[in-house]
């Protein structure tokens, strides 16, 4: 017997770790979450493929030349796929409710307050100010935006910081509705707002992501490629001329993306750069960067509710983060809760694609700060 052959037959079994065993449960609880429970399935279940695989001794694939090293150096480390991603992310967005009522611009500005608290808190905890800005991204509650920051600024903190990213916002109905609930008084939540807004002409649709893309590439630069892309989209959605690259940004485009994306994040969840106390804390200051963001964006909301002689619903403030269209639906499941003939989804919705926006200008200012630190 060729005991060589059979040790090599046997060396993934022999090389493997408890390390590699607990990823793999992980790995597993991903794809239960994506599967049984249908939280962000799109990008729990290749998450969790990722992360056994990539877990699976002397498989060659994260070597030099191997399936996950080429992945990662051409779409990760190169912010390609984020970007993709932003083309179809665009495409499917009607900033609509937004342009119909601009107000809503403040309260997804508000909302990335806990990019920035959660970079403070994660300073005083010992994280270097580029590691703390990447995992603050968490906050911005944009997967292709997190990625993106992260892989420029802290390329080891990627698995874990995409991950807190995406499962929480997967989680997002369970995160925000006890803190709508507490910042909130009954009668604020059955504030009524008129469900029709303003009309929006199909030239302001057209000239809104050519104008966008150019304010904010001008006054954040490093912010460019990601809200270039996100208008790029839209304005294929808008100007109604090329239905057939629209349709195809929101559906090939996207699928074949976020296939290879959410394996190639899952192929950085490798047990001896996961398994230690930073990647627990990462993934604690992502929900208190969630929680932050919808505390700050509800405080904006009491205030505009105020000032607005208690026509605005301080609810809307809760969907500011960039979380889409998850959190406009919480609002609108929160508010019904006490009014079922409320209906509060085309301002919410507003707030939502706002936060949109305002999470890249967020990730494009802490580029602009320290990437060439």
């Amino acid at each position: 017997m060729d005991w060589t052959k059979l040790l090599q037959l046997l060396s993934g079994f022999l090389n493997l770790t408890l390390g590699n065993a607990v990823m793999m449960i992980v790995g597993g609880i991903l794809i239960y979450l994506a599967i049984a429970r249908k939280y962000e399935p799109a990008l729990l279940l290749p998450i969790g493929l990722g992360a056994v695989l990539v877990n699976i001794p002397a498989t060659g694939m994260t070597e030099e030349g191997g399936l996950f090293t080429v992945l990662y150096d051409m779409g990760v480390a190169n912010e390609l796929f984020p970007l993709l991603i932003f083309i179809g992310i665009g495409a499917m967005t009607d900033f609509g409710p937004l342009l119909g009522n601009p107000i809503t611009v403040l309260l997804g500005a508000a909302a990335q307050f806990g990019i920035f608290g959660t970079l403070l808190a994660a300073t005083l905890m010992g994280f270097d100010i580029k590691e703390a800005a990447s995992i603050g991204i968490i906050g911005s509650a944009d997967g292709p935006t997190s990625i993106y920051v992260s892989s420029k600024l802290a390329p080891q903190l990627l698995g874990p910081i995409a991950v807190a990213a995406y499962s929480y916002m997967s989680l997002v109905p369970i995160i925000q509705p006890p803190i709508m609930k507490l910042m909130t008084t009954r009668e604020e939540r059955l504030i009524r707002m008129p469900y029709t807004s303003r009309p929006v002409s199909k030239l302001t649709r057209i000239l809104f992501p050519i104008v966008t893309t150019l304010i904010c590439g001008l006054l954040v630069p490093m912010a460019t490629p990601l809200i270039g892309m996100l208008m790029f989209g839209n304005l294929m959605r808008e100007c109604g001329v090329v239905d057939r690259l629209s349709k195809g940004a929101q559906n090939e485009l996207v699928n074949i993306v976020t296939i290879l994306l959410g394996i190639t994040i899952g192929s950085t969840m490798m047990a001896e750069s996961f398994l230690n106390l930073r990647t627990i804390l990462i993934v604690a200051m992502g929900l208190l960067a969630f929680s932050l963001d919808t505390a700050a964006g509800l405080l904006l909301g009491k205030i505009l509710c105020v000032i607005s002689g208690r026509r605005i619903n301080p609810l809307i403030g809760a969907s500011g983060i960039s979380a889409f269209p998850m959190s406009a639906r919480v609002v609108q499941r929160v508010g019904h809760e006490e009014d079922f003939t409320n209906f509060l989804l085309m301002h919410a919705m507003g707030s939502n694609t706002a936060g949109q926006i305002a999470s890249v200008m967020a990730g494009g200012v802490l580029l602009a700060l320290l990437a060439g630190s």
